[in-house]
């Protein structure tokens, strides 16, 4: 299957994961994050999304789980960027965060990417071979 072939069968699938991850922003927006602590609340909010995209595209048995979970990184990335586009005007009265820095747009994309590369090469080691 090409990755053209398999961006159309699982689009759906990479959004959905991506919108999970959108848990993280939205505990630090919500002031959630500062009951855990931000630095544990943050590594503890990435290692179980990482734990259920590993789970969904297992339990899926998806033919290509990095690049479906690269695509969830990618989406969780843009999700996230435009979050902040709307949330930071309305707490802060003006326009904050990735959208004003083209570098930061660089690097949340590749954090992100990188992010779904590894949980898909973990996914891609547990799957069972046929």
């Amino acid at each position: 299957m090409t990755t053209k072939e398999i961006l159309k069968k699982h689009l759906v699938l990479m959004l959905v994961l991506g919108a999970i991850a959108l848990v993280r922003p939205v505990m630090k927006i919500t002031g959630v994050m500062d009951l855990l602590g931000q630095q544990f609340g943050s590594i503890l909010m990435t290692v179980l999304i990482s734990l259920i995209w590993l789970i969904v595209v297992l339990r899926k048995k998806v033919s290509s789980p990095v690049t479906i979970l690269v695509g969830a990184g990618l989406s969780y990335a843009l999700f996230a960027i435009l979050l902040s586009g709307i949330v930071s005007p309305l707490l802060d009265g003006k326009l904050q965060g990735p959208l004003t820095n083209p570098l930061a747009l660089v690097s949340i994309f590749t954090t992100n990417a990188v992010w779904g590369l590894l949980i898909g090469g973990i996914a891609k080691l547990l799957q069972p071979k046929h």
